[in-house]
């Protein structure tokens, strides 16, 4: 009997489309993604579920929309027994781990199971506990026991913040290597001890502590070391390579904050829209300096020239961090002898505006730098080649499943790539939609749409919001999105209007109400 191929998905955080070199960045350096490029295939029109990161990458682990597996948007936690393609793994012998972030819980904050207005509780026939596996407070001292079935993970290794701030199991990693506290638990604020800050933006800035001890370096040995023991078993393994990185605050340890001059970056061409037809809450983001951002996450303009200069070469010194680490792990699998029974997917969870029609960040803002990401899948038996097709986040569970020869499950949503792996003019979709919402006190307190929904076909992009507000771009005559064919009433204006219509039909959760896993929390309740 042939023996099941082994599974290394590879995910960095807020990377676009095109920031790595085999989508035609000349700028960024990455060697080992472009190698990686060349001997799979490349999907060049791969877009995401939902533009921010919790409900993407909860959408990449069911194979479902986020409206069907309920995470909605950040501060939603995945429900703790739905159905994931890892857990249809592990049922047929795989060795299972989760290794860097996770975000399948909002462990930042409370928000996941309790009300906005701040009366609630631990939601109904969960046991007690199960949402707290990602709060940072847990790892302080040493890392909690961790649960026998973490989504379909028999194993998980947490990296949870962002920027230079070193959480999860790990803090304990580094504070072992000799890291010192005091420099790893930073705020997430302007009060960040780092070096070299940007007298433009705080979130600019090299990290306080060797490059030894970043969350990069943390993530590639946990996966090394998890490949290692599992090659000396029988079974074969999965393994979910979670790079917190790209993410802002773009602070770079070491030389890699250096890597790139400001004065060499490409600035976006876009920068200056003036988004004259664009949702209203676009325009109020665009005047919103960084420095004046509400908090570290909150969309707002792009600031200057000199600042997204800045923005963009720290960026790229991340990007080339995590390739380096990447290419670590491909060797090792060269090393190991198998490569060649191993699928590599390579993806992100969501773009970044990254001075896009003057913007920044990413959220609510429909445009192709927060919906367009990387997307590699290189299987074992299957040509190299580039597909122009259409393709989505939710569409990697059931492609894998698939590859291994495992049936879906019930309520699982997205196409199998498998056809388009093996010929460049196959096609599996006709559309892709894209969903966004906010929470509801977020809406009635800003002018953000309390809904907004996207259908991309390879030609036209159209979003409406629940505001009633619309964009038209086509994507092919203008990949810069500057030209808004709604505000011309174009003809086709009414063909993609009915194309969303279609998608949400087509999108409706067939699972609802399906059975869900039965597992359980070791050691809790």
């Amino acid at each position: 009997m042939a023996r099941k191929p082994n599974i290394l998905v590879i995910m960095t955080d807020q990377q676009r489309a095109d920031h790595v070199g085999f989508m035609g960045n000349g700028v960024v350096q990455t060697p080992h993604f472009d190698r990686l490029a060349a001997s799979g295939c490349v999907f060049e029109n791969a877009w995401v579920s939902n533009p921010v990161c919790m409900p993407n990458r909860a959408t990449i682990l069911t194979g479902r929309m986020p409206t069907a597996h309920g995470v909605i948007f950040n501060d939603r936690s995945l429900d703790w027994h739905a159905n994931t393609f890892v857990r249809q793994l592990r049922a047929d012998g795989y060795r299972t781990a989760l290794l860097g972030k996770s975000h399948l819980q909002h462990g930042m904050s409370r928000n996941a199971v309790v009300d906005f207005r701040g009366e609630g509780a631990v939601l109904p026939n969960k046991p007690e506990g199960w949402d707290q596996f990602e709060d940072f407070e847990r790892y302080t001292d040493a890392p909690p026991k961790d649960p026998d079935d973490f989504y379909g993970f028999e194993k998980i290794e947490l990296s949870i913040d962002h920027g230079a701030r070193v959480t999860g199991h790990h803090l304990q990693w580094a504070l072992e290597r000799g890291a010192r506290r005091e420099d790893l638990l930073t705020p997430l604020d302007h009060t960040a001890p780092g070096k070299k800050r940007s007298d433009e933006w705080w979130q600019i800035y090299q990290a306080p502590y060797e490059e030894q001890y970043h969350s990069t370096r943390f993530v590639t040995e946990r996966t090394q070391q998890f490949i290692k023991e599992s090659c000396e078993g029988d079974e074969p393994w999965m393994a979910l390579c979670s790079y917190p990185d790209p993410h802002h605050p773009m602070c770079p340890p070491g030389p890699w904050f250096d890597r790139h001059s400001p004065d060499d970056m490409l600035l976006p061409q876009s920068r200056h829209d003036p988004l004259e037809h664009a949702p209203a809450h676009l325009r109020l983001f665009q005047g919103v300096h960084p420095a004046k951002q509400r908090d570290w996450v909150a969309p707002c303009g792009f600031g200057n020239d000199r600042l997204l200069s800045q923005a963009i070469a720290a960026t790229h010194g991340m990007i080339e961090m995590v390739d380096e680490g990447v290419g670590q792990i491909l060797r090792q699998l060269e090393e190991l002898g198998v490569r060649d029974n191993t699928i590599i997917v390579f993806t992100s969870d969501h773009g970044d505006m990254m001075g896009d029609h003057g913007l920044f960040l990413k959220g609510f803002m429909h445009y192709r730098g927060t919906l367009q990401v990387p997307l590699i899948i290189d299987a074992p038996g299957m040509p190299a080649l580039r597909s122009c097709g259409l393709s989505s986040s939710i569409d990697i569970a059931p492609t894998l499943l698939e590859l291994c020869s495992l049936a879906g499950y019930d309520g699982i949503q997205g196409k199998s790539l498998t056809p388009m792996l093996a010929d460049a003019a196959a096609r599996v979709r006709d559309h892709v939609l894209i969903e966004d919402d906010v929470a509801t006190i977020t809406a009635k307190l800003t002018p953000i749409p309390a809904k907004t929904r996207t259908v991309i076909t390879e030609q036209y992009r159209y979003t409406r919001n629940s505001k009633g507000e619309e964009q038209l771009m086509d994507l092919i005559a203008d990949p810069d999105e500057m030209r808004d064919l709604t505000a011309e009433q174009h003809p086709d204006r009414a063909l993609m209007m009915e194309a969303l219509a279609d998608a949400l039909i087509a999108a409706d959760d067939a699972g609802r109400g399906a059975p869900t896993q039965s597992g359980h929390v070791a050691g809790l309740a």
